[in-house]
Order: structure tokens, then C-alpha cells, then sequence
């Protein structure tokens, strides 16, 4: 992989950890997330209009991707209702490499390298002592977190391949991401209602919540670009460095303990990802 693929990647790592945190300080998480889902719209729509169609071959995997990214969405604002930043985010993202290869294998036949079962093992170990407290499972938040982990891996898998049918991979993500930020108001809607979109936190928190919404798709149109020129195993394995920048982020901004056990599991989490990619 060049170098500047593998420094652009680690750049959309950092900025996905970063709305990541927008996010998981935010009280009303569903209602930012839904305006997050709305700038992401309202930008990929502007984008696709000076960008060339994607193949048509390619539509029913940004289809496909928008709706599982929704899923995503909703997942995450559940995981971040009872967790930490430092402890749901590597959980969700550390877990995502692993279902991806374990995935393969089962549905694809492929073979699984000692690699890769090291991988798998490492991140494992790293889940299970950041969902510790003491001697026992104490994050209520677990089975959301490795929900999330799911919907990654499904639209991981989906846009790897939309992106290369599509011809275009920046105007695939660009129609693929104005679905999905279109979709997530009317869940917000179907959920709460028409009035409660009104902002009750005045404008500073619609920018607030808007630039959250543009950090994360200028981090996933690096990522889509990346899958278009590298294999998508080491793309999707590099980019979970990003557990590393959630956790110095919710440890420097937002008071969150880093102790050295969840240091240690989030480098785990970390290098298992690497190693599975």
C-alpha cells in the first residue's frame, strides 16, 4: 500500500474518532445525529451534481449501504447512551475486521491465515477487558456496541463492492451518503415527530452538530477511495487505528479514565484489526 494511502487513512481515523466524540458529548445524541445526517446530505447532493453517474450495477449496493447505515446510526446512538467513548467506540469499530474475515470464511470459503486467528484472538481479548468491571460484564452497552460492529462490517463489505462496480467511487459515495443522511430524518420523525427536529439548543448546536456530519463524510470519502485503490482487508483494518484516537480524545476531552488495562485492550483491539487486514 503507498504511503500516501496509508497517512490518508490514518488521517480518516482520527477524524472519525473526533465527531465520534462530538457525538458521545452531545445530551440529545439522536437528534444531532440526525443533523449530522442532514449536512452529509445536503453536501453529497451538492458533490454528486459536478461528479459523473455512477454504473448502475453499483445502485443497489448504495442502496443496500445507506439503509445499513441507518441501522449503523441508530446502534451507536443506543451504545453511546450507557458507555463510554474509550469503551463502546473500540468495541464497535475493533470487532468489525474480525466479523468481516469470520464472515469469508463461512459464506466465502476462503482460508483463514495464523495471522489473521491472532488477529481475531487479540481483539477478542481487547472486547472482553474493556467490557469488564472487576470480574464481571458491567457495560450495558455491550450488545449495542458489537450491533454497531455489525451494520460496519455489512456496509464495509457492501460498499468494497459498490465502489468498484460503481466506476466513480467518489460519486458513489457521494449519492450513497445523500441517501442514507435523507433517510435518518424520517426515522428521526417516525420516532418523535415533526417538531421535535426544532433545535433547543439555538444555532451553535445545529453548527455544532452539522460540522459532526461533515468531518464524518469527509472521513468515509477517504476510506471509499482508498477500498478503490488498495485491498479492502488492510484499508478497513487500518483505518480501526481510530480506537487509539478515541480513547486519547475521551481520556483528554471529554474526563474519561484511561486506565492501563484499557490502554493495553485498546492497543490489542488495535493491532489485532492490523493483523486480521
Amino acid at each position: 500500500m503507498p504511503l500516501h494511502i496509508v497517512l490518508l487513512i490514518l488521517f480518516a481515523a482520527f477524524l472519525h474518532a473526533s465527531w465520534n466524540a462530538l457525538l458521545r458529548a452531545d445530551g440529545d445524541r439522536l437528534w444531532s445525529m440526525t443533523v449530522m445526517c442532514l449536512a452529509v446530505a445536503l453536501a453529497s447532493l451538492v458533490s454528486a451534481l459536478w461528479l459523473p453517474a455512477p454504473a448502475r450495477a453499483s445502485w443497489p449496493c448504495g442502496v443496500l449501504s445507506a439503509l445499513l447505515h441507518v441501522g449503523y446510526n441508530l446502534f451507536l446512538v443506543r451504545s453511546y447512551r450507557a458507555g463510554d467513548l474509550g469503551q463502546t467506540y473500540p468495541i464497535a469499530r475493533g470487532c468489525s475486521p474480525m466479523l468481516v474475515t469470520l464472515g469469508a470464511v463461512w459464506l466465502a470459503g476462503e482460508r483463514m491465515e495464523l495471522t489473521a486467528l491472532l488477529g481475531i484472538a487479540l481483539v477478542s481479548l481487547g472486547i472482553i477487558v474493556l467490557s469488564l468491571r472487576g470480574r464481571r460484564l458491567g457495560l450495558p452497552s455491550l450488545p449495542y456496541a458489537l450491533g454497531t460492529g455489525c451494520f460496519i462490517a455489512a456496509y464495509s463489505v457492501t460498499d468494497g463492492i459498490g465502489v468498484r462496480l460503481s466506476g466513480a467511487p467518489m460519486a458513489y459515495t457521494a449519492w450513497m451518503c445523500a441517501m442514507w443522511g435523507l433517510l435518518m430524518p424520517l426515522v428521526f420523525v417516525a420516532l418523535r415527530g415533526a417538531r421535535a427536529l426544532w433545535p433547543t439548543g439555538g444555532s451553535r448546536s445545529v453548527a455544532k452538530a452539522a460540522a459532526g456530519g461533515l468531518v464524518s463524510l469527509l472521513a468515509y470519502g477517504i476510506v471509499i477511495y482508498a477500498m478503490s485503490v488498495a485491498p479492502m482487508g488492510a484499508v478497513s483494518a487500518l483505518r480501526e487505528t481510530s480506537v487509539l484516537f478515541a480513547a486519547v480524545i475521551g481520556h483528554r476531552f471529554l474526563g474519561e479514565p484511561l486506565s492501563p488495562s484499557r490502554l493495553l485492550a485498546c492497543l490489542a483491539i488495535a493491532a489485532g484489526a492490523v493483523m486480521i487486514g
